[in-house]
């Protein structure tokens, strides 16, 4: 992937190496509303329980380390990506008739405060609806890779994702399946409200590879993606399939449970996007298997 050769965007707030310091213990009825919070966000269930007990611990205060020269390779990596789908968003939404709104893209160390909660880096990239930030620890791109998501456009691909995860809130999308998930049944249908919500953000940075691609081609004669790429973002995809991190933490992989997807799944809707390059082809909404 040619990234180098594009621009750095702005909407970058480095938070590595701050200290974050919590102001002390918040009460049993705010952590049971935060723990309800996380779980209709498709949270994980374990993570939950563990965001909920630092919250009630309160009065730490935690030192994260300076960044690496390495990390700091990985956060221009950020920026540029970050870059490409401001470009290509802008001029989807503009298709549209819309302005696109960006994203701002917070880098940390370890741990870090959003409007969502307390996050460490163990639950990897997020995106919070309720500030519309991107969280991203760079050290992840090194556990990314041990999961089997190789090279510069496995990353590409967590990071446009995420993305797609904002491109859906201001669409009034995630929205729309909170309130669903709300008026679900039970944890199952939520759960699928998740996953399809997951697989569409797939679909998105499909999207948006696709266009990235081509505009690039037009304005340097160099596409942006080289040979073997998407097969690496499909492998990316594949490999965080909720059916295959499942199996390798020891666990029964029980649909019921899912809430990203498998990875068939996730793999074939990032191939309908890229392959289509149109928006309206990632209506997982539509088909009930998602």
């Amino acid at each position: 992937m040619r990234w180098q050769q594009g621009r750095r965007s702005t909407n970058i707030e480095d938070r590595r190496g701050q200290k974050v310091k919590k102001a002390g213990a918040i009460g049993g009825g705010t952590a049971l509303l935060m723990g309800g919070l996380g779980l209709l966000l498709g949270g994980d269930p374990f993570y939950i329980l563990m965001m909920v007990l630092e919250a009630t611990a309160g009065g730490q205060s935690v030192q994260t380390r300076a960044p690496t020269a390495e990390e700091n390779v990985a956060a221009d990596f950020v920026t540029s990506v970050l870059a490409y789908t401001e470009d290509t968003w802008a001029e989807i939404f503009a298709e549209e008739g819309l302005t696109y709104q960006p994203a701002t893209l917070v880098l940390f160390t370890d741990v870090v405060n959003s409007a969502c909660g307390f996050n460490s880096a163990a639950t990897g990239p997020f995106y919070c609806p309720l500030d519309g930030n991107v969280y991203i620890d760079v050290g992840f791109f090194d556990d990314l890779e041990k999961l089997g998501g190789e090279g510069d456009f496995a990353g590409a691909y967590v990071i446009a994702h995420e993305i797609g995860h904002h491109v859906q809130n201001l669409l009034g999308t995630s929205d729309r399946v909170r309130q669903s998930q709300g008026a679900a049944r039970n944890r199952e249908q939520t759960n699928q409200l998740s996953v399809l919500l997951e697989l569409q953000a797939d679909c998105y940075a499909g999207v948006w590879a696709n266009h990235a691609n081509e505009s690039e081609t037009r304005a340097t004669g160099m596409p942006l993606m080289e040979d073997g790429d998407l097969q690496e973002g499909l492998q990316t995809a594949a490999a965080i399939g909720d059916d295959r991190l499942m199996r390798q933490a020891g666990r029964v992989a029980r649909p019921e449970s899912f809430t990203h997807g498998t990875s068939e799944q996730r793999a074939r809707w990032l191939s309908v996007g890229f392959q289509t390059g149109e928006m309206g082809a990632c209506d997982t909404f539509s088909t009930a298997a998602g």
